[in-house]
């Protein structure tokens, strides 16, 4: 295994994801500025927030697959050389249907994690690799950046100044990857498709989907719509309701290792099965005390914890599934993730319209998480290490 360029694939490559997440993150804190412009209804600000999490998602599968076959270095620098150009045409959108469609293709920003895990994971050992997942998971950090930065930018330079000010960054991100990383050897035998998708025979793939569309498909949803639900139900300016969702990511991001070390430490389904409960109880909460803001915030800062410490201990047995097809089980994994963070936002959306109020939202993901801890109970992962042996 070489070493050489392994401390700059692994640095660059989570700086480079930070500012892609920051991308992918665009609409989410200029929603409202959006909804005012165009004259949205609530379901089409929710829709404008989530649709770059479709594509995203959607194409993490290919792209996944498509780095273990082509050199994941290439298709990250690709994936953000192509990112740019939607970003600089939404600057220039006049109408919410032009602004929606460079939203879908913007995107594609959203993929740089599957192929940042696949590019990455490759330069380490097994036993490393818990810690690397942890430090590539920094990337989330993009979500916070997002929400902090980019109201002061639309206040100061103006709303096409979010789109081109970020569009700049990620062009200048991708000379500096490009230069600045390695591309390991390509293996022999590269696989098929057919081989690369062998994976979905395995039940732990879908278990571990299911799982990761509770924990990083929260954690997706409360990063971009948190902004939208601060600012309508607790009257908070777009700034102001950045700086809290910029709280919610980085503690949500800052605590995925430890989700993962103590899945190695004690066992990955009793701390996925704890950290599930945990999640009932603060949507629960969340539910009574939506128009407490203390008792609310306190909540939400619990679930962001819970939700980041379930993204590591449930990343940390995507690799175990299938050693050789890390790509594949990837972007399987984390598109269903990605998926779990499309839905909710536009289910937000929709019960506001009809209720008037959240709750209803945060009793349905209660709902869900007793779902996932269920069957957690009732049927166990089991991973033989290297011989990709899992219960079908």
């Amino acid at each position: 295994m070489q070493t050489n360029g392994r401390t700059s694939a692994l640095l660059l490559s989570t700086i480079a994801m930070i500012i892609s997440f920051a991308v992918w993150s665009v609409f989410s804190p200029i929603a409202s500025t959006i909804q005012e412009q165009y004259g949205l209804s609530e379901t089409q600000r929710s829709l404008i927030i989530v649709i770059p999490i479709l594509l995203g998602s959607i194409m993490r599968i290919p792209m996944g697959i498509i780095a273990d076959k082509y050199g994941a270095r290439k298709v990250y620098t690709f994936t953000m050389f192509f990112s740019v150009f939607p970003m600089i045409a939404a600057g220039f959108a006049n109408s919410f249907a032009a602004l929606l469609f460079w939203a879908f293709l913007i995107g594609m920003a959203g993929t740089t994690f599957t192929i940042a895990i696949t590019y990455v994971t490759k330069w380490f050992p097994q036993e490393k690799q818990g810690l690397v997942l942890g430090i590539i998971g920094m990337g989330n950090l993009g979500t916070a950046v997002a929400s902090f930065a980019i109201p002061s930018i639309v206040n100061v330079f103006g709303l096409q100044w979010a789109f081109w000010g970020l569009g700049i960054a990620l062009s200048i991100m991708t000379v500096i990857f490009w230069f600045g990383t390695k591309e390991l050897p390509r293996p022999k035998e590269v696989k098929t498709l057919k081989e690369a998708l062998s994976v979905t025979k395995y039940k732990a793939t879908w278990q571990l989907s299911l799982y990761y569309f509770l924990t990083f498909g929260g954690f997706v949803a409360f990063g971009f719509y948190l902004p939208t639900l601060l600012q309508q139900t607790f009257q908070m300016t777009a700034v102001n309701a950045g700086f809290y969702v910029a709280i919610f990511v980085v503690a949500a991001t800052l605590i995925r290792p430890l989700g993962g070390y103590l899945a190695d430490k004690v066992g990955a389904n009793q701390v996925i099965a704890f950290l599930f409960l945990g999640i009932i109880l603060s949507a629960s909460t969340m539910a009574l005390t939506l128009e407490q803001f203390s008792y609310f915030s306190i909540s939400c800062l619990i679930m962001a914890m819970l939700l980041g410490a379930g993204n590591g201990a449930v990343f940390k047995l995507v690799p175990e599934v299938s050693p050789k097809n890390t790509g594949a089980v990837t972007g399987i994994i984390s598109a269903v993730g990605g998926i779990g963070g499309f839905f909710p936002p536009l289910l937000m959306g929709m019960v506001k319209e009809l209720t008037g109020t959240y709750s209803l939202g945060f009793v349905f993901l209660a709902v869900f998480a007793a779902g996932c801890l269920l069957l957690n109970l009732l049927s166990f992962i089991k991973v033989n290490y290297g011989a990709t042996q899992v219960n079908k």
